[in-house]
């Protein structure tokens, strides 16, 4: 196909999984095909059982080929951010030829990358992605592409993503046994934040919020880079859960009630509105209000935002230009964006697409993984094509460890951001080198990113 190219995103999730087909034409991607099937074999975002998810991956990739008319062979796995770890690294290796200066090139840049990818990571961790944040020749640094520029010594700088080995273990084998091969893995909030947010957003700072079915992420995306992310264990499905207990019905009528009838706040219902609900062991409807509906979604969606809150106090989050983000299914709740105002003092708004059929802010993950692969930069694919060569993302990076005597040096700067290693402690270690803040913000707000940045990161 003449000047196109065709990305298909796969989002795992705790009560949908959605397969999307989008063709890329001259710079405009386009949706072509949907799949969306409920989950089987999840919990909290996690597979733990391999055959019925992948049963139900295979499912709603063959709903997207049907509906796009594509034969697909690979997809694009969006990954939890559950424990996942952020490790700040540097590589450097020599590229004098016989003491001279010469050209950079693609083989320079994949060297450098193994030479920053040599780590000691925990065995339990496996490296799921490698993103540079700037590279230096002989000295020169801000240089985002080296390729093509003369020099001695070619440096990286970037930041190094682990997460758990059965994670990445039980996806792969759930993709693969339903029969397809995986272009790319990408971490969810990754992909959301450096795609779904524009420039200046990613640029100043923005707090992104994902209300999925089985859990809810809530990330910082600051100069360009995923600063922090927490995940709660609560989201969407236990609001429906809360539901079915409280009026006693069936969780299909719940997640029906939840999606027809719900509010995230009673405030904004008609407290004379009444809602037929099925109840289990009566042979007629019950009747209760849209108020009533409401004030159960509301409590649980109250606990989530208190918690996201908190975990942004404890970090010391200064407020961010770029407000607060919602995506994700618990995002298309009327009412949700005045509910997290009380929460946040930032401005809130929800992501919605502008692509037909796909409006909704459930579709936002899987988007966003489509849009993330076709944005790619040469450079970017290149330390991809390292990770894949390597075999990183299927072994711990410290099996990757180089010898010393081969003449490169390579400093790393460590920093995590896991919910279970925050609770055990709130304060992380300092920064040495704080993030730069804008010149035309101002200077108290470029000291409260300093003090943010100081708590979270080495």
């Amino acid at each position: 196909m003449n000047n196109s190219e065709v990305y298909v995103g796969l989002d795992i999730g705790t009560t949908s999984i959605k397969a999307m087909v989008c063709e890329n034409v001259k710079g405009q991607l386009k949706v072509i095909g949907v799949g969306v099937v409920p989950s089987a074999g999840l919990n909290r975002g996690v597979i733990v059982d391999i055959d019925k998810t992948a049963r139900a991956v295979s499912q709603a990739i063959k709903q997207a080929e049907a509906k796009s008319n594509i034969d697909i062979k690979n997809v694009i796995v969006g990954l939890p951010a559950n424990y996942l770890q952020m490790h700040r690294v540097h590589g450097s290796i020599t590229i004098a030829s016989q003491g001279q200066s010469r050209e950079i090139t693609d083989r320079d840049v994949i060297d450098v990358a193994k030479e920053t990818l040599t780590q000691s990571i925990s065995p339990e961790m496996a490296v799921l992605d490698l993103i540079p944040t700037e590279f230096t020749v002989d000295g020169f640094d801000g240089i985002k592409d080296p390729r093509g520029m003369v020099g001695v010594r070619l440096e990286m700088k970037g930041t190094l993503y682990t997460g758990p080995k059965t994670i990445i273990h039980n996806t792969k084998k759930a993709v693969q046994q339903a029969g397809y091969g995986i272009r790319d893995f990408v971490i969810a909030p990754i992909a959301t934040g450096f795609t779904l947010l524009n420039d200046g957003e990613q640029d100043f700072g923005t707090v992104m919020i994902d209300l999925g079915g089985g859990q809810t992420t809530t990330s910082i995306i600051h100069d360009h880079q995923l600063k922090y992310t927490f995940v709660d264990p609560e989201g969407g499905q236990y609001v429906t859960k809360d539901i079915s207990t409280v009026l006693n019905t069936s969780l299909r009528n719940a997640e029906q009630l939840k999606l027809d009838h719900g509010y995230a706040m009673a405030s904004l219902t008609k407290a004379d509105a009444q809602v037929d609900v099925p109840v289990v062991g009566e042979n007629t409807p019950q009747q209760f209000t849209e108020e009533y509906l409401a004030e159960i979604i509301e409590a649980r969606v109250r606990q989530i935002f208190q918690r996201s809150r908190q975990r942004l106090q404890a970090i010391h989050a200064p407020r961010l230009p770029g407000g607060v983000v919602l995506v994700g299914g618990g995002a298309s709740l009327p009412g949700i964006v005045q509910l997290a105002q009380q929460y946040f003092k930032e401005s809130v708004s929800v992501y919605q697409s502008d692509q037909m059929g796909v409006r909704y802010p459930r579709y936002s993950s899987v988007l966003a993984l489509t849009m993330y692969e076709s944005q790619l930069s040469d450079v970017d694919r290149l330390i991809k094509q390292t990770l894949q060569q390597t075999d990183l993302i299927n072994r711990p990076a410290s099996e990757t460890k180089t010898p010393a005597h081969q003449g490169q040096t390579s400093r790393q700067k460590q920093w995590t951001t896991t919910a279970a290693r925050a609770e055990d402690n709130d304060q992380q270690p300092v920064e040495k080198k704080p993030v730069r803040a804008k010149k035309d913000k101002s200077h108290s707000l470029g000291n409260r990113f300093k003090s943010m940045f100081n708590n979270l990161f080495d």
